[in-house]
């Protein structure tokens, strides 16, 4: 699939002079991975054939929310920690509103947030670091399953969390988990909406200063609109995951399949 997003700028409100990335450059764009490391490397070898020939300067960018639902949180964490794979590649690691939870479970004892994140998912990332789960959590299970997590998991993991970026840009893009606040310029955004926004940005057709890159909305195929990228094609479930390669205004998909 490809598509030239330079052909959608119709609109009197965009800038008529973007120029996308800089010449020799190409950015490959990862959604959202769930727990599901075989379509990461699957995706991975993908992503490798197609940058074989290309001598530009490559950059691998993963918009979030790389664990939870998926039963292999603990291995898709262990694959992007992989210094031997992609090695030509520049790396970006950006913030989820699922790894934000998993920290705040992690130092806070806010049973709220505990319940909030066992219901959408966050069991799965428990037992694939090998807590033990008694049935479903109670309250008075939540400080032994705190420890344990704290215990079982590694630091380098646990690093990895805890220094992710809340967004990335490059030349007309800008690459977030969720989305943007419309009408608040991109230097004044906050974290809770660039993790957590959903509608009021998804329906917007204002152009937000650069291109919005994006995951965390699900939709069956990915969304190439004149404003933004969207690229979570609901991998938990549907097996396919997704991934935006960025060249000048060029934008081309790259997807696994079931």
């Amino acid at each position: 699939m490809k598509t030239l997003i330079k052909n959608l700028f119709k609109s009197k409100s965009i800038p008529p002079l973007l120029t996308g990335l800089a010449d020799q450059q190409r950015i490959y764009c990862i959604g959202d991975i769930h727990g599901r490391v075989d379509l990461l490397y699957q995706l991975h070898k993908l992503i490798i054939a197609d940058s074989d020939n290309y001598h530009g300067t490559k950059t691998l960018v993963y918009l979030g929310d790389y664990i939870d639902r998926g039963s292999e949180s603990k291995q898709v964490l262990d694959c992007l920690l992989d210094e031997t794979q992609l090695t030509s590649f520049k790396k970006v690691y950006l913030l989820g509103n699922h790894e934000q939870v998993l920290l705040q479970f992690l130092y806070t004892d806010d049973a709220h947030i505990a319940n909030d994140w066992f219901k959408f998912g966050g069991l799965a990332t428990l037992m694939s670091y090998g807590v033990e789960l008694r049935g479903i959590p109670t309250l008075k299970d939540l400080a032994r399953i705190r420890t344990e997590l704290h215990n079982k998991i590694p630091k380098q993991h646990l690093d990895f969390y805890k220094n992710l970026s809340f967004y990335y840009e490059a030349g007309d893009y800008f690459f977030v988990h969720a989305g943007i606040k419309p009408k608040l310029k991109l230097d004044k955004q906050r974290p809770e909406d660039l993790l957590w926004i959903r509608d009021e940005f998804i329906t917007s057709q204002l152009f937000h200063g650069k291109i919005i890159v994006h995951g965390h909305t699900v939709s069956p195929e990915p969304e190439l609109l004149s404003n933004r990228i969207g690229i979570d094609t609901g991998a938990y479930s549907s097996g396919k995951l997704t991934c935006a390669v960025l060249e000048n205004l060029n934008c081309n998909f790259i997807q696994t399949s079931q």
